[in-house]
């Protein structure tokens, strides 16, 4: 009997239509972060054959290693949790962990009040369900008053899922987040299938969004057949890759082609950065703060506080103006678009005409 990884993919998950695609695909996720659990095997084909025990015993360390530990830095409970296991699917954190002595370290020192207000109930949004199945908690700690900017979720608008609460639409698309304070695209984004069903990893954030913003190989559970076919919902896989291209340096030779000193993008802009899925007051997800996206511009420009409005009516002046500056006189390229930056060829105004999604006439969008 060979050795068996079984990867705990989607352990905890929030949603039936996770929970489905989990037991669907069981066994056949890359390890990006997510903790595997070996099962007993029998060691004859890794015997020495030419009389070393160094082979053996390098195979044995790697096992155990897959076994139980987690990536550098992962707060995420393992199998191995108690050394010996001993603490795995222990359900009562006070039962080893006196309150009074937790997150006692210097890295812990910017949580250590809101664990000692929330005391246990705050556990498992960051160490996980430690096998017990639990729901992990996540606005518990993630809200305008505890973290207002981890992230930003202050607004009229928010990328709900319909039926959902408000921990299991985090989980959604953030279910086996480590919380080791850095966003790591594979290890903190759900993975989900690319269109060829495979559970490849995302190439940046915006392929992430495509994996469900396309026209045929929505996850399922969350299809969007209500949208017509040329919605820029459901058609943003095809107006992305080939027709809007918005940041490709080869394209945008127009009246758009001054950037705004400090403009470090080297490709084409994720969706995050103009789109903000966790609170803004704009229709569209729009982000209403620069903060909110806009994530490569150099920080010395001190823009993220610069605020965003573009109304109702497809005025986006203010949005585009953070990457935006003409390099050429035009007929508003001075003109203050309203949050105290100018540098657009028009300053107010309808901009969706010439500028949106899938305008096949518009190099860059």
């Amino acid at each position: 009997m060979k050795p068996t990884i079984q990867y705990l993919a989607l352990q905890g998950a929030e949603s039936n239509h996770l929970r489905a695609f989990a037991e669907k695909g069981s066994g056949q996720f890359p390890n990006h972060g997510i903790c595997p659990r070996v099962l007993p095997f029998d060691s004859a084909p890794f015997r020495r054959r030419s009389g070393s025990r160094r082979t053996e015993l390098l195979l044995l360390l790697i096992l155990l290693f897959l076994a139980g530990s987690a990536p550098g830095g992962s707060l995420l409970l393992t199998p191995r949790h108690g050394d010996d296991g001993s603490a795995w699917k222990q359900a009562e954190c006070a039962a080893c962990h006196p309150l009074r002595r937790i997150h006692q370290g210097k890295s812990a020192a910017g949580i250590r009040g809101m664990v000692r207000d929330k005391e246990y109930a705050s556990c498992m949004g960051c160490h996980g369900s430690n096998g017990t199945g639990r729901k992990r908690p996540c606005v518990i700690c993630h809200n305008p008053k505890d973290l207002p900017a981890r992230p930003h979720r202050d607004g009229s608008f928010r990328h709900d899922f319909a039926g959902m609460d408000l921990d299991g639409e985090c989980v959604t698309c953030h279910l086996d987040s480590d919380m080791d304070g850095r966003f790591e695209m594979q290890q903190d984004l759900t993975l989900f299938p690319d269109a060829h069903q495979r559970p490849a990893p995302y190439f940046s954030n915006a392929d992430f969004c495509l994996r469900c913003h396309n026209r045929d190989h929505q996850i399922p559970g969350f299809e969007m057949d209500d949208r017509h076919w040329r919605d820029p919902l459901v058609a943003m896989e095809d107006n992305y890759r080939f027709i809007d291209c918005h940041g490709h340096r080869a394209g945008g030779n127009g009246t758009y082609r001054g950037l705004r000193e400090g403009y470090a993008y080297a490709s084409r802009v994720d969706c995050t950065d103009c789109h903000a899925m966790h609170g803004t007051e704009n229709t569209g997800l729009l982000i209403d703060l620069a903060a909110k996206g806009a994530s490569r511009l150099d920080p010395a420009l001190g823009l993220d506080a610069v605020p965003v409005w573009t109304g109702e009516e497809g005025q986006y002046a203010q949005l585009c103006v953070l990457c935006h500056r003409m390099d050429r006189e035009g007929q508003d390229s001075e003109t203050d678009t309203g949050n105290g930056l100018p540098g657009l060829h028009q300053a107010s105004g309808d901009c969706r005409d010439c500028h949106a999604h899938g305008q096949a006439g518009q190099a860059g969008l």
